[in-house]
């Protein structure tokens, strides 16, 4: 695929700036950075893109508000340094737009808010509206309220599953550093930078590792799967240095700089994007040989009679992982029966469902406009 067509097509693009950019550990809030960004973030406005900013730093500037030595240690101080923190981040993104024209706005978002379709959909027409209106929204976790079970995890996740949210057309990842290297440049100065990744590979996730900052949560790792995520709805992600100027606007005139990961040719509807990786599953589903056969290969729903035992606690319409004999999962639906039922109709024919339950939701356990392929 050719870079220059590819953005040339490119229009609606979300771009998500790291703590390390905006708010790093030693320092605090970078306000002449964010200045810059938000010059920069315009500029491309002017020019016909519509921007949608992911960024973190609430913490890490709360942190610095309060006087602490390092990152919180407990969740309350956590969702404290982010509530203190958050204001500050916001003000100085205000401040710095309102030089370039630009009205911003804030969303704050938890996975549970995207986990539900309704709200999901409620949190698509509020971003559309806004663009609509020429405000630039500026989006992070809710850490005031978030607890583990409902965490995000990293704002490169929440990245990649806004792009899904609002139809973009480019991921942009700024980080502290240039891009995707062979090897940790910080640790390997034998590591050699990536300009372009075709597919995210179990070679190029290895290659990513584990690293991280001090100030985020997110490190290389997280950024290869949100640009996973991102090319399973056809969408093409880049990881920039934020802290470089022009590199933003560089990379969207086609300059080989960053990282470049291309999207997938066949790619998830929004609505399967959302089931595959919005969704945390509920249980497992243990499948026999002939029923993985019949969903990889066949196409086919899946039906109570391949189902060799259950695992967890689900309701009807909780997404569900299908995993073969192995415990490797290879599918990804949204149930029809509680567990308790699927319990009792494992292994059975789907005519005998009725007799067994006293009724039927259908045929499929899990039906193939619901299911999808990990």
């Amino acid at each position: 695929m050719d870079r220059t067509v590819l953005l040339s097509k490119a229009r609606r693009l979300v771009v998500n700036i790291g703590s390390a950019v905006v708010a790093p550990a030693e320092n605090g809030l970078q306000t002449t950075r964010i200045e810059r960004l938000a010059r920069e973030v315009s500029d491309c406005c002017r020019e016909g893109y519509e921007v949608i900013l992911v960024s973190s730093g609430a913490i890490a500037a709360g942190v610095r508000k309060l006087g602490l030595a390092g990152k919180p240690a407990t969740i309350p101080l956590k969702q404290a340094a982010a509530a203190i923190g958050q204001s500050s981040l916001l003000w100085a993104y205000e401040r710095s737009f309102a030089k370039h024209g630009r009205k911003v706005a804030q969303v704050l978002l938890t996975r549970e808010d995207l986990a539900n379709r309704h709200r999901f959909l409620n949190a698509r027409n509020t971003l559309l509206t806004l663009l609509e209106y020429g405000v630039v929204p500026i989006i992070n976790e809710n850490d005031t309220v978030a607890v583990e079970e409902i965490r995000f995890g990293d704002n490169d996740t929440l990245a990649a599953l806004v792009t899904n949210l609002v139809g973009a057309d480019l991921l942009i990842l700024l980080s502290d550093v240039e891009g995707l290297y062979t090897a940790d440049p910080r640790k390997d100065s034998r590591g050699t930078l990536l300009p372009l990744v075709e597919r995210v590979t179990a070679e190029v996730e290895a290659i990513a590792g584990e690293s991280g900052g001090p100030e985020g949560t997110g490190g290389m790792a997280s950024k290869v799967q949100a640009a996973k995520r991102a090319a399973a709805s056809g969408v093409a992600t880049a990881i920039l240095n934020g802290k470089r100027a022009g590199l933003l606007k560089a990379f969207l005139r086609g300059e080989a700089v960053g990282t470049l990961f291309l999207p997938r040719e066949s790619r998830l509807t929004s609505r399967k994007h959302w089931i595959a990786y919005t969704l945390a599953p509920k249980g497992r589903l243990v499948l026999d040989k002939g029923a993985k056969a019949a969903i990889l290969k066949g196409g086919k729903s899946l039906l109570p009679s391949g189902i060799l035992r259950i695992e967890g606690r689900f309701a009807v319409g909780d997404a569900v992982l299908c995993v073969d004999e192995a415990g490797e999962a290879f599918a990804k639906g949204l149930i029809n029966y509680p567990s308790a039922e699927v319990g009792q109709i494992c292994g059975a024919k789907s005519s005998e469902i009725p007799r067994i339950l006293g009724y039927s939701a259908g045929d499929e356990v899990i039906h193939r406009d619901n299911l999808v392929l990990l």
